[in-house]
């Protein structure tokens, strides 16, 4: 507990340590149950073996990708972003093991994560149908309204 306090109040002080922090690998973690997705890149979970403070509830950001946005800035992207929630609701609803893999912290206390369905990678098969575009956390690189 006092190390989930310490790495709070280092995030919450936005020193250069919470920069080290969202960059550090915590390794693997499994999903006991996914409780809601938001779009084509981010979900929330129960993580099995975790804290229920931090566990349950918890906010997954796919790495790697980027989806369209679902309150997206045309019509277009908004139509897509709905296509790409439907894709992950779709596998992750049908997976029996979702595994969390090169767990980092993002921003918003999320989860940031290579995700795997049934050994298959979200991001990979996402990209592989259109539904999103490769991302490093940075800008984003795709306007989805042209």
């Amino acid at each position: 507990m006092k190390k989930i306090c310490l790495a709070l109040l280092i995030l919450a002080a936005g020193g250069a340590q919470a920069v080290s922090i969202n960059d550090k690998n915590h390794g693997n973690l499994t999903v006991s149950e996914v409780t809601s997705i938001y779009d084509g890149d981010t979900f929330r979970a129960n993580i099995k073996g975790l804290h229920p403070l931090i566990g349950e509830r918890i906010g997954i950001r796919v790495a790697g990708i980027d989806t369209p946005e679902m309150r997206g800035k045309c019509k277009a992207e908004k139509e897509l972003a709905q296509k790409a929630k439907q894709q992950t609701v779709s596998i992750l609803r049908a997976a029996k093991n979702i595994e969390l893999r090169n767990v980092k912290r993002g921003k918003y206390f999320r989860i940031v994560a290579d995700v795997y369905a049934d050994g298959k990678n979200l991001t990979s098969e996402l990209i592989k149908r259109g539904l999103g575009v490769p991302y490093d956390g940075g800008t984003k690189a795709k306007n989805w309204c042209k």
